[in-house]
């Protein structure tokens, strides 16, 4: 296994690949960025601990959230659904509880892309992870301009689906 779901996970500082990144609009905001110094930006403004992205108001900031692969990606997405403006990527776990309830039933998720392949996250100094996440990830738009974001993205492969409430 690789990447964010090591069984002796050292680290979860785990920086998005850089092509994901490039292939989105700007960012305002990073709530949950890497601590500095980082290779690249993610956004204009990085909220990095010991600050607490979670307890900072985002303002009406349009947000890239790549939050940790524990067990607190459930708080960042439920954060990510009340504030309505951005997009997150995680693992494509769309069976388990936290997805359910902060993407399927979120009154604001809009759309969610699925990556083709395997992502290879990059560690804290900028270097690709040997091994692949060791599961797919998605992308979850939550309000219009993160659905405009995945529907215009450039050249970042995968499927696109709108998230529709109700059965």
């Amino acid at each position: 296994m690789g990447g964010h779901q090591s069984a002796a996970m050292k680290s979860d500082v785990w920086l998005t690949p850089p092509h994901i990144l490039a292939a989105l609009p700007p960012f305002d905001l990073d709530p949950c960025a890497a601590p500095p110094p980082r290779p690249w930006a993610t956004a204009t403004r990085h909220i990095a601990l010991p600050a607490d992205g979670l307890a900072a108001d985002w303002g009406d900031s349009f947000v890239w959230c790549n939050p940790p692969y524990s067990s607190e990606a459930r708080h960042w997405l439920k954060k990510m659904s009340e504030h309505g403006n951005g997009v997150a990527l995680v693992f494509a776990r769309t069976e388990t509880e936290w997805f359910w309830e902060t993407v399927w039933e979120s009154p604001t998720a809009s759309a969610i892309l699925f990556i083709e392949g395997r992502l290879h996250f990059h560690h804290a100094d900028g270097t690709r992870a040997r091994a692949n996440a060791g599961a797919p990830s998605v992308l979850v738009a939550y309000g219009e301009h993160g659905k405009t974001a995945l529907e215009n993205r450039s050249g970042l492969a995968g499927r696109l689906l709108p998230v529709r409430r109700g059965s």
